[in-house]
């Protein structure tokens, strides 16, 4: 049997991974909405004084977004590196729990900057906010390598430019996470910029195509295929 032949017999394993894993996402992105409350009035109720309460409030608007727009990309994220992945083992199960578990975790470092970006302790939470995405950037790393540990579980279409990239990029949130986390005590928001421009980032850089069962039928080995299509 040809490279195409077997390439195209491949059948995916992870159907029931994703779905689960889907669950946790739409949960974790789902929990960050109680973080907006309604404001209580000391005194008189007027509409100034609720107008104030709730322009009082921006730090938890704009934590909801950001940390709404990194859930979400994270799942896309997830997603674009599930279309190179057909097959499960125990250690790739145990390592994308890790990283689901991590998930479960950012409505609260979110909740400590909605209450803290506006006082002295602001240093402190944006620290662990971008403290949380180092953890979470190691988790990508360490379910990446056991996707691609002598590319067991990878479609066999996949392509070594394919791998080259995304670990590449994977690698790269590393240092600059870090960097985030450190830049929360110089300056709070110049580290939530940074962890917001990654996400941006990540937003482009996890595009990937997936297999083309076209190409597999019509029998284009993918490892010739022009890196620009990768």
């Amino acid at each position: 049997m040809s490279r195409e032949q077997r390439a195209g017999a491949v059948e995916k394993e992870t159907g029931r991974l994703e779905s689960f894993s889907d669950g946790v996402f739409a949960v974790a992105i789902t929990l960050l909405v109680f973080n907006l409350q309604v404001p209580h009035l000391p005194g008189a109720i007027s509409v100034p004084a609720l107008g104030s309460a709730l322009l009082a409030r921006w730090p938890s608007y704009l934590t909801f977004m950001t940390s709404f727009a990194t859930i979400l990309i994270m799942w896309v994220s997830h997603h674009s590196l599930f279309k190179l992945v057909y097959r499960t083992n125990t250690p790739f199960l145990f390592a994308n729990g890790l990283l689901l578990l991590l998930v479960t975790v950012v409505p609260f470092p979110t909740s400590l900057v909605a209450q803290y970006l506006i006082t002295p302790a602001a240093p402190l939470a944006c620290a662990v906010y971008a403290g949380v995405f180092v953890v979470i950037n190691v988790a990508y790393n360490l379910l990446w390598w056991a996707a691609t540990h002598q590319r067991r579980l990878l479609h066999p279409a996949v392509t070594s430019h394919q791998v080259k990239s995304v670990t590449r990029n994977q690698l790269l949130g590393l240092p600059l996470y870090l960097l985030a986390t450190l830049l929360a005590f110089w300056n709070p928001y110049v580290s939530l910029g940074l962890c917001s421009c990654l996400w941006i980032f990540w937003a482009f850089a996890y595009y990937v195509r997936s297999p083309s069962p076209r190409r597999l039928a019509g029998g284009q080995d993918e490892q010739t295929a022009p890196e620009s299509e990768a």
